[in-house]
């Protein structure tokens, strides 16, 4: 069963405001459950009560209820201090207290990510693969070691942790660790627009991620082309490159959350895929050359749509976010999903010849 939720830092106003409330304004505007980016949102301490709180909360509400946990990555972890003082200067001994305080309530799915980005950068030191201190390959060896090392953590918790399709990281890689630590235990979590940063087709990486997709980040993307390479930004579901009938096909029968991740007061989350650059290209030893020619086709059917007057161009969507537009596009978003998830399995796409798993 598919329903429709939405991220909690994403959900206009949300900064601040209690895990009950954002349950409430969910079920108010009509979604399914809300993922909670950190079970911290719903108690900084972890506070048995207050978790147990919120959870009663959501099952008055219908709402399902799915919460992240901290980076997997040793080499980014220095980034979120506030984790490593949960456990007393023990990041591991945190990211055991989450985990466990988690499966006590029954919140069975809990996200990941690998790396960060930053976002005050530019060009390739944006991405965390591209660290020249510390190769990617190196990063992700201590990640698996870190994994495995959670792994008896989460299987006696009967908790999943799902390794987000993050900016850095591609959906090969992620399979890869799936099945080396298990899945059993790990998962993914499968960010819509991110596998487009990795120069994926989003259906491919859809069909090669399924079996292990324990969660998701919904949301599309304009794809524009720059003299750097190729520019990628959000747009609600439906409104982008996405063909979204084809993509949500692997996960039909999934018991899954399709959470809408939307735009906050000041960024359409702006990305950029250096396709020129030979470290770039070096650097995704996975890429299929007939998905990466397939994101250049988006790209060249956008700039299309976007010169027919049947979209939004670079400068709109350079625009300052405005009032409400936070929530119009996960609003925007739910209304387009309702719609896919509405249609009988006659009207499901047969999968076009040729394309590539």
């Amino acid at each position: 069963m598919l329903r429709i939720g939405v991220d909690s830092t994403k959900l206009a106003d949300s900064r601040g405001a209690r895990g009950e409330d954002l349950l409430a304004r969910a079920a108010e505007l009509g979604l399914e459950g809300v993922f909670f980016r950190s079970i911290l949102e719903l108690s900084p301490t972890l506070d048995r009560g207050e978790l147990e709180a919120a959870m009663a909360a959501a099952r008055e509400l219908g709402q399902r209820v799915e919460a992240g946990a901290g980076k997997v990555n040793p080499f980014a972890t220095p980034e979120a201090p506030g984790i490593r003082a949960l456990g007393g200067g023990d990041y591991l001994r945190a990211m055991r207290m989450m985990i466990e305080a988690a499966g006590s309530v029954g919140i069975t799915e809990l996200w990941s990510a690998t790396a960060n980005y930053q976002f005050r950068l530019r060009g390739l030191s944006a991405f965390d693969r591209f660290r020249t201190d510390v190769e990617w390959g190196e990063q992700l060896a201590a990640t698996e070691r870190f994994l495995h090392r959670l792994a008896p953590i989460l299987r006696d918790s009967g908790v999943h942790l799902n390794l987000e399709t993050h900016e850095e990281i591609t959906t090969f890689e992620l399979v890869r660790l799936v099945e080396s630590v298990g899945p059993d235990v790990l998962g993914i979590t499968l960010d819509t627009a991110n596998v487009l940063v990795r120069g994926e087709d989003p259906t491919a990486a859809a069909r090669r991620a399924a079996p292990y997709v324990r969660s998701t980040h919904i949301r599309d993307a304009a794809l524009f082309f720059r003299p750097d390479g190729i520019a990628r930004i959000l747009q609600p579901v439906g409104e982008g490159v996405i063909d979204w009938a084809l993509l949500l096909e692997p996960l039909r029968d999934h018991d899954l959350m399709l959470s809408i991740e939307g735009i906050v007061e000041d960024t359409r989350a702006e990305m950029t895929l250096q396709i020129y650059d030979r470290r770039w290209q070096d650097g995704h030893p996975d890429l299929d050359l007939a998905e990466a020619f397939e994101v250049v086709r988006l790209t060249s059917s956008y700039e299309a749509r976007v010169a027919a007057g049947d979209a939004p161009g670079w400068q709109e969507l350079h625009a300052p976010v405005g009032d409400g537009e936070s929530l119009d596009f996960i609003l925007r978003s739910a209304r387009a999903l309702r719609d896919l998830l509405a249609r009988p399995a006659s009207a499901r796409p047969i999968e076009k010849a040729g394309t590539l798993a």
